[in-house]
């Protein structure tokens, strides 16, 4: 592991809006934040909103910035990238941001039913091949996670460069009959991006110098808490797109 890693990784034990569990403290088990985020860590009673493998965490701090009424956390498992965002968040002084270090499969250990009121989810992995669709955080197993944490009305946001991302999260939508306030596959295009959508993480900034369109997705999971597997015919698709293209 190199220097600067290592580095990064004991700066991070100092940062007070870092929280690293350790894997044991929250497999099979609640952490001690569940339910208590605001009286315990922020000690405020505003909306938290989460921020999906934040990476560098750029979208974390951009958006609480811009929405000081708001609390932010962003999620990652990756310590050494975070270290950005939670440095930037400490030498500012910002009281509404918050990263927290876990893999997101294990989300429902650390938010009660409706502490989280909205959820944003940044270039994520696409995970396109499609014994992997499960992975995808908008699959149905994730949305279940979600459902059990979100507020009434709660609001999922999806921006990805991915066409095929895009495509299975309007499937999924379409699937469950879940509440679609505003999809496009030409956010800049289109004319929808305000002073939030617009924030550009790295990257986001180096698809779009490879002339690739950021796609944009915004729903909510109405009053559905559960969510079936499914098979998306896009996803057969694409695999047999894929064999075709190997075997030229």
């Amino acid at each position: 592991m190199g220097k600067d890693k290592l580095r990064r990784f004991a700066e991070n034990l100092t940062f007070e809006c870092l929280v690293q569990p350790r894997f044991d403290e929250v497999f099979g088990r609640d952490h001690a934040l569940k339910g208590r985020w605001h009286s315990d860590f922020f000690h405020n009673d505003r909306p938290i909103v989460l921020e999906l493998g934040c990476g560098k965490g750029e979208y974390t701090v951009a958006l609480a910035e811009r929405m000081p009424e708001r609390n932010f956390i962003g999620i990652d498992i990756k310590g050494a990238r975070m270290w950005r965002g939670a440095k930037t968040a400490t030498e500012r002084g910002m009281g509404n941001v918050g990263f927290l270090r876990t893999r997101i499969e294990l989300i429902g250990s650390f938010f009660a039913p409706g502490e989280v009121d909205e959820i944003w989810i940044t270039f994520p992995d696409p995970q396109l091949r499609t014994k992997r669709a499960r992975k995808r955080l908008t699959a149905p197993g994730f949305l279940a996670a979600y459902a059990r944490m979100l507020a009434p009305g709660g609001t999922i946001h999806l921006k990805t460069d991915s066409k095929h991302l895009y495509a299975y999260t309007r499937a999924v939508i379409a699937r469950f009959g879940l509440p679609c306030a505003e999809a496009t596959d030409d956010l800049y295009g289109s004319g929808r991006a305000d002073d939030v959508l617009s924030v550009r993480t790295a990257y986001e900034q180096r698809f779009l110098e490879m002339g690739l369109p950021i796609t944009y997705t915004r729903f909510g999971l109405g009053d559905r808490t559960e969510f079936a597997p499914f098979a998306w015919e896009g996803d057969d698709a694409a695999e047999k797109d894929n064999e075709a293209e190997r075997g030229r």
